[in-house]
Protein backbone atom coordinates (compact mmCIF):
# COMPACT_ATOMS: atom_id res chain seq x y z
CA UNK A 1 0.00 0.00 0.00
CA UNK A 2 1.64 3.44 -0.76
CA UNK A 3 1.84 6.05 1.66
CA UNK A 4 1.92 9.77 1.02
CA UNK A 5 4.15 11.90 2.85
CA UNK A 6 3.29 13.58 6.13
CA UNK A 7 2.85 17.37 6.29
CA UNK A 8 2.40 19.21 9.44
CA UNK A 9 2.80 22.79 10.92
CA UNK A 10 4.30 20.73 14.02
CA UNK A 11 8.29 21.32 14.90
CA UNK A 12 11.12 23.44 12.98
CA UNK A 13 10.92 22.72 9.05
CA UNK A 14 14.12 20.97 8.00
CA UNK A 15 17.76 22.19 8.16
CA UNK A 16 17.89 20.69 4.83
CA UNK A 17 15.69 23.58 3.14
CA UNK A 18 18.51 26.22 4.34
CA UNK A 19 21.62 24.62 3.23
CA UNK A 20 23.47 26.63 0.35
CA UNK A 21 23.65 24.39 -2.48
CA UNK A 22 27.17 23.59 -2.63
CA UNK A 23 26.81 22.65 1.02
CA UNK A 24 23.79 19.81 0.00
CA UNK A 25 25.94 18.91 -3.16
CA UNK A 26 29.26 17.96 -0.99
CA UNK A 27 27.19 17.02 2.45
CA UNK A 28 29.95 14.36 4.40
CA UNK A 29 32.17 15.13 1.37
CA UNK A 30 34.80 17.96 2.79
CA UNK A 31 38.38 16.98 2.17
CA UNK A 32 39.75 19.48 4.81
CA UNK A 33 39.66 23.02 5.57
CA UNK A 34 42.40 26.06 6.10
CA UNK A 35 42.23 29.52 7.60
CA UNK A 36 43.14 31.90 5.46
CA UNK A 37 43.21 35.02 7.54
CA UNK A 38 41.95 36.45 10.08
CA UNK A 39 37.87 35.74 10.17
CA UNK A 40 37.84 33.96 7.00
CA UNK A 41 38.41 30.51 6.46
CA UNK A 42 37.76 27.71 3.64
CA UNK A 43 36.72 24.54 3.53
CA UNK A 44 37.54 21.95 0.09
CA UNK A 45 35.18 19.24 -0.82
CA UNK A 46 36.29 15.78 -2.52
CA UNK A 47 34.99 16.95 -5.84
CA UNK A 48 37.41 20.12 -5.28
CA UNK A 49 34.55 22.53 -4.83
CA UNK A 50 35.39 25.50 -2.22
CA UNK A 51 32.84 27.22 0.48
CA UNK A 52 34.42 30.63 1.68
CA UNK A 53 33.51 31.50 5.33
CA UNK A 54 33.67 35.17 6.63
CA UNK A 55 33.06 35.31 10.29
CA UNK A 56 32.12 38.60 12.09
CA UNK A 57 31.11 39.74 15.41
CA UNK A 58 27.78 40.65 16.30
CA UNK A 59 26.28 42.30 19.98
CA UNK A 60 23.56 39.39 20.31
CA UNK A 61 21.30 41.97 21.06
CA UNK A 62 20.31 43.55 18.20
CA UNK A 63 17.94 45.75 16.45
CA UNK A 64 15.86 44.68 13.62
CA UNK A 65 18.62 47.37 11.46
CA UNK A 66 20.92 44.97 12.62
CA UNK A 67 19.20 41.95 11.40
CA UNK A 68 18.02 43.47 7.76
CA UNK A 69 21.53 44.96 7.22
CA UNK A 70 22.93 41.25 7.56
CA UNK A 71 20.21 39.76 5.41
CA UNK A 72 20.87 42.10 2.69
CA UNK A 73 24.87 41.72 2.58
CA UNK A 74 23.68 37.39 2.60
CA UNK A 75 21.27 38.55 -0.24
CA UNK A 76 24.47 41.10 -2.17
CA UNK A 77 27.34 38.19 -2.02
CA UNK A 78 26.03 34.80 -0.06
CA UNK A 79 22.44 34.05 -2.51
CA UNK A 80 20.84 34.94 0.93
CA UNK A 81 22.78 32.10 2.94
CA UNK A 82 24.56 32.89 6.34
CA UNK A 83 24.41 31.22 10.17
CA UNK A 84 24.85 31.91 13.64
CA UNK A 85 27.43 30.33 15.96
CA UNK A 86 26.79 29.42 19.20
CA UNK A 87 29.06 32.15 20.12
CA UNK A 88 26.85 34.46 18.15
CA UNK A 89 29.08 35.19 15.56
CA UNK A 90 27.84 35.37 12.24
CA UNK A 91 28.87 33.62 9.56
CA UNK A 92 28.60 34.16 5.46
CA UNK A 93 28.54 31.82 3.35
CA UNK A 94 30.79 32.50 -0.22
CA UNK A 95 31.30 30.22 -3.12
CA UNK A 96 33.41 33.38 -5.35
CA UNK A 97 36.71 34.04 -3.61
CA UNK A 98 36.52 37.67 -5.11
CA UNK A 99 33.69 38.59 -3.11
CA UNK A 100 35.38 38.08 0.26
CA UNK A 101 37.42 41.37 0.87
CA UNK A 102 34.02 43.08 -0.45
CA UNK A 103 31.83 41.72 1.79
CA UNK A 104 34.75 42.35 4.59
CA UNK A 105 34.64 45.95 3.81
CA UNK A 106 31.07 46.51 3.94
CA UNK A 107 31.30 44.68 6.96
CA UNK A 108 33.75 46.99 7.94
CA UNK A 109 32.09 50.22 7.13
CA UNK A 110 28.83 49.64 9.14
CA UNK A 111 30.95 48.99 12.39
CA UNK A 112 31.39 44.87 12.44
CA UNK A 113 34.82 43.16 12.87
CA UNK A 114 35.60 40.11 11.24
CA UNK A 115 37.71 38.03 13.09
CA UNK A 116 37.19 35.22 15.72
CA UNK A 117 38.62 31.85 13.36
CA UNK A 118 41.66 30.09 15.26
CA UNK A 119 43.51 31.03 17.53
CA UNK A 120 41.65 34.15 18.71
CA UNK A 121 39.09 35.32 20.79
CA UNK A 122 35.71 34.40 19.53
CA UNK A 123 32.76 36.51 19.91
CA UNK A 124 31.24 36.58 24.18
CA UNK A 125 28.63 34.64 24.29
CA UNK A 126 26.17 36.04 27.09
CA UNK A 127 23.01 36.20 28.78
CA UNK A 128 19.94 38.50 29.04
CA UNK A 129 21.43 41.20 32.16
CA UNK A 130 19.18 43.95 32.84
CA UNK A 131 17.64 44.47 29.60
CA UNK A 132 15.30 41.44 30.59
CA UNK A 133 16.19 39.07 33.04
CA UNK A 134 14.77 39.92 36.85
CA UNK A 135 17.44 37.73 39.08
CA UNK A 136 20.52 39.44 37.17
CA UNK A 137 23.29 39.90 39.63
CA UNK A 138 25.06 42.24 36.94
CA UNK A 139 24.23 43.35 33.69
CA UNK A 140 25.65 40.94 30.50
CA UNK A 141 25.78 43.33 27.20
CA UNK A 142 27.66 46.39 29.64
CA UNK A 143 29.79 44.25 30.77
CA UNK A 144 30.79 42.48 27.50
CA UNK A 145 31.09 45.41 25.82
CA UNK A 146 33.36 46.76 27.95
CA UNK A 147 35.40 43.94 28.03
CA UNK A 148 35.54 43.51 24.41
CA UNK A 149 36.42 47.27 23.87
CA UNK A 150 40.23 46.16 25.30
CA UNK A 151 40.01 43.09 23.75
CA UNK A 152 38.54 43.08 19.78
CA UNK A 153 42.48 43.08 18.65
CA UNK A 154 42.69 39.53 20.22
CA UNK A 155 39.35 39.09 17.87
CA UNK A 156 40.64 40.40 14.71
CA UNK A 157 44.11 38.89 15.14
CA UNK A 158 45.49 34.73 15.40
CA UNK A 159 48.49 35.58 17.59
CA UNK A 160 47.14 34.25 21.01
CA UNK A 161 48.70 30.72 21.55
CA UNK A 162 45.26 29.11 21.09
CA UNK A 163 41.49 29.37 20.73
CA UNK A 164 40.32 31.36 23.81
CA UNK A 165 36.38 31.03 24.57
CA UNK A 166 34.83 33.59 27.03
CA UNK A 167 31.52 33.86 28.25
CA UNK A 168 29.29 35.56 30.97
CA UNK A 169 26.19 34.95 32.81
CA UNK A 170 24.43 37.36 34.82
CA UNK A 171 23.77 34.64 37.87
CA UNK A 172 24.47 31.19 38.79
CA UNK A 173 21.63 29.85 36.91
CA UNK A 174 23.84 30.24 34.09
CA UNK A 175 22.23 30.64 31.13
CA UNK A 176 25.06 31.23 29.50
CA UNK A 177 28.08 28.67 28.79
CA UNK A 178 30.27 29.64 31.78
CA UNK A 179 30.73 26.34 32.92
CA UNK A 180 32.77 25.41 30.30
CA UNK A 181 34.48 28.46 28.99
CA UNK A 182 38.34 29.49 29.12
CA UNK A 183 37.31 32.41 31.17
CA UNK A 184 33.88 32.57 32.24
CA UNK A 185 32.58 35.92 33.95
CA UNK A 186 29.45 35.22 36.55
CA UNK A 187 27.25 37.59 38.36
CA UNK A 188 26.60 36.42 41.96
CA UNK A 189 24.12 37.24 44.68
CA UNK A 190 25.71 37.32 47.97
CA UNK A 191 23.14 37.74 50.64
CA UNK A 192 20.19 35.58 51.49
CA UNK A 193 16.87 36.91 50.13
CA UNK A 194 14.81 39.31 52.03
CA UNK A 195 11.40 38.31 52.24
CA UNK A 196 7.99 40.79 52.39
CA UNK A 197 5.48 38.79 54.48
CA UNK A 198 3.02 41.24 53.80
CA UNK A 199 3.03 40.80 50.39
CA UNK A 200 4.00 36.95 49.75
CA UNK A 201 0.57 35.85 51.06
CA UNK A 202 -1.38 37.46 48.11
CA UNK A 203 0.96 36.97 45.09
CA UNK A 204 2.67 33.74 46.13
CA UNK A 205 1.89 30.33 46.24
CA UNK A 206 4.09 28.83 49.28
CA UNK A 207 3.93 25.23 48.09
CA UNK A 208 5.28 26.55 44.52
CA UNK A 209 7.68 28.53 46.51
CA UNK A 210 9.09 26.03 48.74
CA UNK A 211 9.93 23.44 45.97
CA UNK A 212 11.81 26.30 44.02
CA UNK A 213 15.02 25.87 45.75
CA UNK A 214 17.19 23.46 44.76
CA UNK A 215 19.16 23.21 48.31
CA UNK A 216 15.78 22.88 50.66
CA UNK A 217 16.47 26.45 51.90
CA UNK A 218 12.78 27.34 52.32
CA UNK A 219 10.21 26.66 54.85
CA UNK A 220 6.39 27.04 55.28
CA UNK A 221 6.01 29.16 58.72
CA UNK A 222 3.49 31.79 59.61
CA UNK A 223 4.38 34.92 60.37
CA UNK A 224 2.51 37.72 62.00
CA UNK A 225 -0.36 35.60 61.29
CA UNK A 226 0.36 35.43 57.95
CA UNK A 227 1.04 32.22 56.00
CA UNK A 228 4.92 32.91 54.44
CA UNK A 229 7.99 31.05 54.58
CA UNK A 230 11.55 31.61 56.70
CA UNK A 231 14.90 30.94 54.75
CA UNK A 232 17.91 28.57 56.61
CA UNK A 233 20.71 30.77 55.65
CA UNK A 234 23.05 28.24 55.80
CA UNK A 235 21.65 26.40 53.02
CA UNK A 236 21.20 29.29 50.70
CA UNK A 237 23.22 29.26 47.28
CA UNK A 238 21.87 32.57 46.32
CA UNK A 239 20.71 31.23 43.39
CA UNK A 240 17.26 33.42 42.93
CA UNK A 241 15.29 30.11 42.01
CA UNK A 242 12.62 31.63 44.71
CA UNK A 243 12.59 35.30 43.05
CA UNK A 244 11.74 33.65 39.95
CA UNK A 245 8.50 32.22 41.37
CA UNK A 246 7.81 34.73 43.78
CA UNK A 247 8.78 38.19 43.26
CA UNK A 248 8.12 38.87 47.47
CA UNK A 249 11.28 36.93 48.01
CA UNK A 250 13.80 39.55 46.90
CA UNK A 251 17.13 38.40 46.32
CA UNK A 252 18.28 41.67 44.24
CA UNK A 253 21.05 44.12 46.42
CA UNK A 254 22.57 46.86 44.61
CA UNK A 255 25.32 46.89 47.45
CA UNK A 256 26.19 43.18 47.56
CA UNK A 257 25.48 41.90 44.17
CA UNK A 258 28.64 41.89 41.89
CA UNK A 259 30.67 39.64 39.59
CA UNK A 260 33.07 36.51 39.91
CA UNK A 261 35.75 35.55 37.24
CA UNK A 262 36.12 31.84 36.47
CA UNK A 263 38.80 29.79 34.68
CA UNK A 264 39.90 26.77 32.80
CA UNK A 265 36.66 25.23 31.27
CA UNK A 266 36.38 24.04 27.44
CA UNK A 267 34.04 22.04 25.38
CA UNK A 268 36.31 20.31 23.53
CA UNK A 269 37.99 17.00 22.98
CA UNK A 270 41.55 17.74 21.40
CA UNK A 271 44.14 17.22 23.84
CA UNK A 272 42.23 17.19 26.80
CA UNK A 273 38.97 15.66 27.95
CA UNK A 274 36.57 18.89 28.62
CA UNK A 275 37.31 20.57 31.46
CA UNK A 276 34.69 22.81 33.62
CA UNK A 277 35.54 25.95 34.92
CA UNK A 278 37.09 26.59 38.23
CA UNK A 279 36.94 30.27 40.85
CA UNK A 280 39.50 32.64 40.15
CA UNK A 281 38.74 35.61 41.52
CA UNK A 282 35.49 35.01 44.06
CA UNK A 283 33.88 38.80 43.80
CA UNK A 284 34.53 41.98 42.09
CA UNK A 285 32.41 44.94 42.65
CA UNK A 286 29.20 46.34 40.19
CA UNK A 287 30.95 49.40 38.88
CA UNK A 288 28.72 50.31 35.51
CA UNK A 289 28.52 51.49 33.03
CA UNK A 290 32.50 50.33 32.48
CA UNK A 291 32.90 47.93 34.98
CA UNK A 292 36.79 48.50 35.20
CA UNK A 293 37.86 45.98 37.70
CA UNK A 294 36.54 43.36 35.64
CA UNK A 295 37.73 44.51 32.28
CA UNK A 296 41.43 44.77 34.21
CA UNK A 297 40.83 41.09 35.68
CA UNK A 298 40.06 39.52 32.67
CA UNK A 299 42.43 41.32 30.09
CA UNK A 300 45.26 40.25 33.05
CA UNK A 301 44.22 36.47 32.47
CA UNK A 302 43.90 36.74 28.81
CA UNK A 303 47.46 38.57 28.66
CA UNK A 304 48.76 35.97 31.07
CA UNK A 305 48.09 32.78 29.43
CA UNK A 306 49.37 34.92 26.37
CA UNK A 307 52.26 34.39 27.16
CA UNK A 308 52.85 31.61 28.60
CA UNK A 309 50.94 29.03 27.06
CA UNK A 310 52.50 26.81 24.74
CA UNK A 311 51.13 26.84 20.86
CA UNK A 312 47.60 25.56 20.75
CA UNK A 313 47.03 25.23 24.83
CA UNK A 314 43.98 26.80 26.22
CA UNK A 315 43.53 28.17 29.25
CA UNK A 316 43.02 25.14 31.53
CA UNK A 317 45.43 23.20 29.84
CA UNK A 318 47.71 25.80 30.75
CA UNK A 319 46.64 25.84 34.30
CA UNK A 320 46.68 22.15 34.43
CA UNK A 321 50.17 21.63 33.25
CA UNK A 322 51.80 24.65 35.03
CA UNK A 323 49.50 23.59 38.76
CA UNK A 324 47.03 25.72 40.37
CA UNK A 325 49.30 26.97 42.63
CA UNK A 326 51.77 28.17 40.61
CA UNK A 327 48.89 29.97 38.45
CA UNK A 328 47.66 31.71 41.91
CA UNK A 329 51.18 32.93 41.97
CA UNK A 330 51.59 34.28 38.83
CA UNK A 331 48.56 36.17 38.47
CA UNK A 332 48.81 37.44 41.57
CA UNK A 333 45.03 36.46 42.65
CA UNK A 334 44.91 35.75 46.46
CA UNK A 335 44.02 32.14 47.51
CA UNK A 336 40.59 32.35 49.69
CA UNK A 337 38.64 29.64 51.79
CA UNK A 338 36.15 30.61 48.46
CA UNK A 339 38.23 28.34 46.37
CA UNK A 340 37.77 25.41 48.74
CA UNK A 341 34.85 23.46 47.08
CA UNK A 342 32.45 22.59 49.89
CA UNK A 343 29.98 20.68 47.71
CA UNK A 344 28.92 17.07 49.06
CA UNK A 345 31.11 15.06 46.16
CA UNK A 346 34.16 17.84 45.88
CA UNK A 347 36.49 14.95 48.13
CA UNK A 348 36.46 12.89 44.37
CA UNK A 349 38.24 15.70 43.00
CA UNK A 350 40.98 16.74 45.17
CA UNK A 351 44.34 15.59 44.64
CA UNK A 352 44.99 12.96 47.27
CA UNK A 353 48.73 12.70 47.17
CA UNK A 354 51.78 14.19 48.29
CA UNK A 355 52.72 15.48 44.74
CA UNK A 356 52.26 18.67 43.77
CA UNK A 357 53.61 21.19 41.21
CA UNK A 358 54.64 24.42 42.02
Amino acid sequence: MSTTERKTDIGPPHYEKFLPEIIKKNYGKWAHHEILKPGVMVHVAESGDKLFTVRAATPRLMSITSIRLFADLADKYCDGHLRFTSRNNVEFLITDESKIEPLKKDLSDNGYLVGGIGNAISNIVHTQGWVHCHSAATDASGVVKSIMDELHPRFTSTELPGKLRIAFACCLNMCGAVHCSDIAVLGVHTKVPVIDHNELPRVCEVPTLVSSCPTGAIRPATVDGNKSVEIEDAQCMFCGNCYTVCPSVKINNAESDGISIWVGGKVSNARHEPMFSKLAIPFLPNNPPRWPEVVEAVSGLVDLWAKNARKHERMGEWIERIGWSRFFKLSGIPFTKHHIDDFTHAGETFKRSVHLKH
